[in-house]
């Protein structure tokens, strides 16, 4: 009896038929992520906080003109502690920070 070589083996066959199941799972998987990151909406809140950062970015951190008044005035004898004023704002800030914690 003649055995004749007609095709694949059966082990290859299968072989490759499961990882061409795996490279199309992986092509359906790229590309539902691909469609999913295709589009991307911002809140309203970004574009607010895009805005007000912009504006945080143009105005300057120290009012120089306002430092140099000060300087100007410690210098000059005029500038006065409100010692009240100071303990009343140190008071408020401790309880606000209290506040957030608690």
């Amino acid at each position: 009896m003649k055995i004749e070589n007609s095709g694949k083996p059966v082990a290859t066959s299968a072989a490759n038929e499961a990882r061409n199941r795996a490279a199309i799972a992986g092509q359906k998987a790229s590309t539902t992520v691909a469609a999913a990151s295709d589009k991307v909406e911002l809140s309203s809140l970004s574009s607010s906080l895009q805005k007000a950062e912009a504006a945080m970015a143009d105005t300057p951190a120290i009012d120089q003109k306002k430092v140099d008044e000060i300087r100007q005035a410690i210098a000059d004898g005029r500038f006065k502690v409100d010692a009240n004023r100071v303990a009343d704002g140190l008071i408020a800030s401790v309880r606000e920070m209290l506040g957030r914690q608690g």
